[in-house]
């Protein structure tokens, strides 16, 4: 909404207006998608979506099993049912069948919500906002009636023999009433058939002892026919004896015969077999040692070469060993002297780097001494010319302050002169004018040549007060004119 409201500013002229709207749009796009898939519901795949309320013409339900659907608000709703199977148990009792004979058919039926497009409409219909045991009892009435409907159409012998036609008779009589209310028989399981009169118990007698005296008259037709067979094969067995011993003695006459003829003709070639296999012997332990011996040489002489081989392939790699550790050695005497030069080169730029900071900072820190010097002197001179109130005033209070110096500076000059070491070549006309010694006039002179005070003020520009004494000329007046000097103080 900020963000809204900042494109809505009216600053940002034409193009905000339509950033502002492009803004709305995909504000109300995204409340769109989320409003959408709110109401896209998905189906589970053991339950039945149900979408109710405007859904066509002529439609009181959409169902929909292992899909999704959109939910329209306020026209249309939806539930779910599940599709877990219901077990029910039947107890059928006194169920009269066609012969009026009255059973019990105890018996488990399993059922469930079906998937079949008009089956699951059915169950939408008549199922949807009951709860399991409300199905359970519909279901129990429904297959009840139509149980004992079944065993009404089927004699006992039906029932008890044929059970797989007793329970397609089930199935066909309950499935389709089920299928009204939206359900579907998946099992039918009966566990046992019992009647009052004990009818099935005699039937089951019955059947025993037809199936008793069946087989006693089965054994004694057996046993009969074992008599018969035994007589016939106890008289075929003594025949048979008899023959079979004289045909034995027979056998076992010519049988030694056999028997002495091939005991001789096998001892005659065992010898010649014992013969001819010691020659055998003889050749292959001869031959045998030949090639052990041929062997032996070979594999020596193949030995010495190899110790040969070995030998020369061990002083080859000994001398590739070598040339690799020179090799090596040298590489690393590389290494290192490149290593050191740029130790060297790197120490020797930041020795320089390190001298031209500390340069750069003393220059630095001089520059910055002078400027807070002259900063100072700034200040000074124009706090000075503000006390004097114009520039030339603050120049003659600064020049009186250095007259101290500057007759400090003259005196000292004169004094340190050592006039006995002053040579003077004095001329054969004297001073001059007659008047006075070389010497004297030289001392006369040096004085007169050091500038005045008023003088050294007046080449700064500066005129000092008359308080502080004129120069005269010869006359004694005051040089360049004026009031003649005011006479000197008393002295105490």
């Amino acid at each position: 909404m900020a963000l809204a409201a900042m494109l809505l500013a009216p600053s940002s002229g034409g193009a905000g207006w339509y950033m502002a709207a492009f803004v709305a749009l995909v504000i109300i796009l995204v409340f769109l998608v989320v409003f959408l898939a709110s109401r896209y519901k998905r189906c589970p795949s053991d339950k039945i979506l149900v979408v109710y309320g405007r859904v066509g013409t002529g439609r009181s339900s959409k169902c929909i099993h292992g899909g999704a659907a959109l939910v329209w608000p306020l026209i249309q709703d939806y539930s779910y049912m599940s599709l877990t199977p219901i077990t029910i148990n039947i107890p059928l009792r006194n169920a009269l069948s066609l012969q009026n004979i009255r059973i019990d058919v105890p018996s488990t039926f399993t059922v469930g919500i079906s998937t079949e497009p008009g089956t699951m409409q059915n169950s939408a219909e008549r199922l949807l906002q009951l709860r399991f045991s409300e199905i359970e009892g519909m279901a129990r009435e429904i297959i009840f009636g139509q149980l004992r409907l079944t065993v009404a159409s089927l004699t006992i012998e039906q029932i008890n023999q044929d059970r797989e036609s007793f329970l397609a008779s089930i199935r066909k009589n309950v499935e389709p009433e089920l299928n009204k209310i939206g359900l579907y028989l998946i099992n039918v399981n009966i566990t046992d058939i019992t009647d009052e009169s004990d009818y099935i118990a005699s039937i089951g007698k019955k059947a025993a002892a037809e199936a008793i005296n069946k087989a006693k008259v089965d054994v004694a037709q057996q046993e009969k026919l074992g008599a018969v067979g035994e007589a016939e094969a106890n008289k075929e067995k003594v025949v048979r004896v008899a023959q079979n011993e004289a045909q034995a003695d027979k056998g076992r006459k010519q049988a030694e015969a056999d028997r002495r003829i091939y005991v001789q003709g096998q001892e005659a070639e065992a010898v010649q077999g014992e013969n001819l296999a010691k020659a055998n012997i003889a050749d292959y332990n001869a031959e045998l040692a030949a090639k052990q011996a041929a062997a032996m040489q070979k594999g020596e002489v193949a030995k010495r070469e190899a110790l040969v081989e070995i030998q020369k392939a061990q002083y080859h790699a000994e001398q590739e060993r070598l040339n690799a550790e020179e090799v090596v050695r040298r590489e690393i005497e590389k290494r290192k002297m490149v290593i050191d030069a740029q130790a060297v080169a790197e120490k020797a730029r930041e020795e320089a780097r390190g001298e031209a900071d500390a340069i750069l900072f003393k220059y630095e820190a001089e520059a910055k001494g002078v400027k807070q010097v002259l900063d100072a002197k700034a200040a000074g001179y124009q706090s000075l010319v503000a006390g004097a109130g114009d520039a030339k005033g603050a120049a003659t209070l600064l020049m009186i302050e250095k007259i101290e110096e500057v007759v400090a500076m003259q005196v000292e000059a004169i004094r340190n002169l050592k006039i006995d070491k002053v040579t003077v070549w004095d001329s054969a006309g004297g001073g001059g004018e007659g008047k006075g010694s070389s010497t004297a006039n030289f001392i006369s002179s040096l004085v007169k040549s050091l500038p005045p005070i008023h003088d050294v003020a007046g080449m700064a520009g500066v005129e000092l007060p008359d308080y502080l004494g004129r120069m005269v000329d010869g006359k004694g007046l005051p040089k360049g004119g004026g009031k003649s000097p005011a006479p000197a103080a008393p002295k105490s």
